[in-house]
């Protein structure tokens, strides 16, 4: 806030003193007052055309190398590396396009400046030229976008194939629910009328539905890793949005229906962990974090790495905070886990005293 009001203190000087330097012109009246450009005033529009061109290409590069420690490290998805790919040679098509187009734009506001006595020559169309520029923007765009089409069809391919693990994630505001098919990995019915809170039926599980009552509903996901995974997406409320960025995974969760997401975990969290980029991170943000502490403003953990499970859409008030700790393990750690968990047969529909699902009191994250 302080940086901001600093910045706006010098723009209010800075228009001030030009406004005064205007007042000043006008005094004089021997001035010459006229608002034609002369070749002077194009000439120096001309170098500033150029002033401009360098401070883009400037900010440009000290944003690369200023600001790319903060992109999320490698992709923990079977896909995340295709998905990065693309954006990669699509970020690199505009860099060049951006940085040509721009010299030239800035170069021929220059050359062809207004010269006194000096014509512009100009015609009103030329055939070649303007199948030029627009065939080659559609060549690249439509490359571009077929090549986007067939990575997304990949993508989405949600199918039984590999036995997939079947995982529910169920939105409300503002936390995350998580429901496992049980034994048999398949989920059992659920409608958002069928809730009963004095049950603690929370999700809406048909309890009728044999299916369900082996259901496992967490606060915290547990993945293995190198098994193929089937998100099913709902919400209780509002539009919410499913976003795994480590995984490059993101599907909205709408009201009403179900959407669905499906990707294969790659990497453990502790094999992530010991990634150089995420590392690297680590100690930074413990650094901030220890100065913040040692500054007495707050009193700050240090942090650790874990993957994360966030909505991507403004759902309220406490939107910053619906978040979910992901853990990837081996599939015999994740064996042991379920093995601990108690299903919606035992919990809802045997004992009302017991919780509607398996608590994690670690289920928070930075």
């Amino acid at each position: 806030m302080t940086t901001l009001l600093t910045l706006a203190v010098l723009v209010l000087v800075a228009i001030a003193i030009w406004q005064l330097t205007k007042i000043f012109e006008l005094s004089q009246l021997k001035t010459a007052q006229t608002q034609i450009a002369t070749d002077s005033d194009n000439k120096n529009n001309g170098y500033m055309l150029f002033g401009f061109l360098i401070f883009i290409y400037g900010i440009t590069i000290f944003s690369f190398w200023k600001y790319s420690k903060f992109l999320l490290p490698e992709a923990a998805s079977a896909h995340g590396e295709e998905y990065d790919y693309l954006m990669l040679v699509s970020f690199i098509i505009i860099f060049i396009v951006q940085t040509i187009t721009q010299a030239l734009l800035h170069y021929f506001g220059y050359k062809y400046r207004g010269r006194e006595g000096q014509k512009a020559l100009f015609y009103a169309d030329n055939d070649r030229l303007e199948f030029i520029w627009t065939i080659i923007p559609v060549i690249v765009l439509a490359g571009l976008i077929l090549w986007g089409l067939y990575t997304w069809t990949s993508i989405m391919d949600v199918n039984d194939e590999d036995d997939p693990l079947i995982v529910e994630l169920y939105a409300q505001q503002f936390n995350w629910t998580a429901r496992y098919g049980g034994a048999d990995n398949v989920l059992g019915g659920a409608n958002v009328r069928m809730i009963d809170i004095d049950k603690a039926n929370v999700l809406g599980l048909d309890e009728s539905d044999t299916y369900a009552h082996d259901d496992v509903i967490v606060k915290e996901l547990h993945l293995p890793v190198g098994r193929k995974v089937n998100f099913k997406m709902r919400s209780q409320d509002v539009l919410h949005s499913a976003y795994m960025p480590h995984f490059r995974a993101q599907m909205n969760c709408v009201p009403g229906m179900i959407t669905e997401f499906s990707f294969t975990p790659i990497y453990t969290t502790e094999e992530m962990r010991v990634n150089p980029e995420v590392m690297s991170k680590v100690k930074r943000t413990n650094k901030i974090r220890a100065e913040k502490s040692a500054g007495g403003e707050e009193t700050l953990d240090p942090w650790q790495f874990d993957y994360v499970l966030l909505c991507n859409k403004i759902c309220g008030k406490s939107h910053y905070n619906m978040q979910m700790k992901i853990i990837v393990e081996t599939e015999e750690e994740y064996n042991v886990w379920m093995e601990s968990q108690s299903t919606f047969a035992e919990t809802v529909m045997k004992d009302d005293t017991n919780p509607a699902f398996n608590v994690v009191e670690t289920a928070s994250v930075d």
